[in-house]
């Protein structure tokens, strides 16, 4: 992710990572729900269970990420009350 000296970029780039976690979310929801179809031929729900299966994996690592990261948060006696933690959840995906 790139540095910028700003807060509001990082609330922004952090708000737009959120966005695109929220969007590949809700296409695995979908691709389920294409994938339980009982009419649709089968390389497509192959294709579907493909695709469905590599969101899960790139979710799943972003899950960890946020998991360490909020481990790493709570646990930490060092961090300042006032000051709003800079976690680098999600890296710019544009």
């Amino acid at each position: 992710m790139a540095k910028t000296g700003s807060k509001a970029a990082q609330k922004t780039l952090s708000a737009n990572a959120m966005k695109n976690f929220e969007q590949r979310l809700e296409r695995l929801e979908f691709l389920g729900e294409q994938i339980r179809k009982t009419d649709i031929p089968l390389d497509e729900a192959l294709r579907s269970f493909e695709e469905g299966i590599a969101l899960a994996k790139t979710l799943e690592k972003d899950l960890d990420t946020i998991n360490n990261r909020i481990e790493i948060l709570m646990n930490s006696a060092d961090a300042p009350p006032d000051e709003s933690p800079e976690l680098g959840l999600f890296e710019d995906e544009d």
